[in-house]
């Protein structure tokens, strides 16, 4: 890692001078700002079925998801047009989750962590459960 040797001047008390070295490393976050989010997602009671059969994925978001910045608001209409096999109007009504869709954030229920304005965490687990069946 490339490094610049920094002297810093520290008078003493007979108005002399001392010099003491140390390295001082530049440290970048290019990996990590180039790294997207981890989120799990899980599919259940027939949402599995709009998500090409598959009741788990794993997806790494793109980097134009801003770690920190990045809420459930931007993930599902990434999820409606990167993921979704069949019928968006079943998951989406607007810009939210179609009535009828119980969402889980880390096995709590998405009401208490701030619905849409949840700020999505690395390794974060979203399960996405429809409550609507057929008779």
């Amino acid at each position: 890692m490339p490094s610049k040797r920094v002297f810093s001047n520290v008078g003493t008390a007979t108005g002399g001078r001392q010099f003491y070295s140390c390295r001082v490393f530049r440290i970048s976050n290019e990996i990590e700002l180039s790294m997207g989010l981890t989120i799990h997602l899980q599919f259940s009671g027939g949402m599995e079925l709009l998500f090409n059969n598959e009741k788990e994925k794993t997806v790494t978001l793109p980097d134009t998801f801003t770690p920190a910045l990045a809420t459930l608001k931007d993930l599902l209409p990434w999820m409606r047009d990167n993921l979704l096999s069949e019928r968006a109007e079943l998951f989406m009504q607007g810009d939210t989750v179609r009535p009828g869709i119980l969402v889980l954030i880390n096995d709590a229920d998405w009401e208490l962590e701030g619905e849409l304005e949840y700020v999505l965490k690395d390794d974060d687990t979203i399960v996405f459960i429809s409550t609507l069946h057929g008779g």
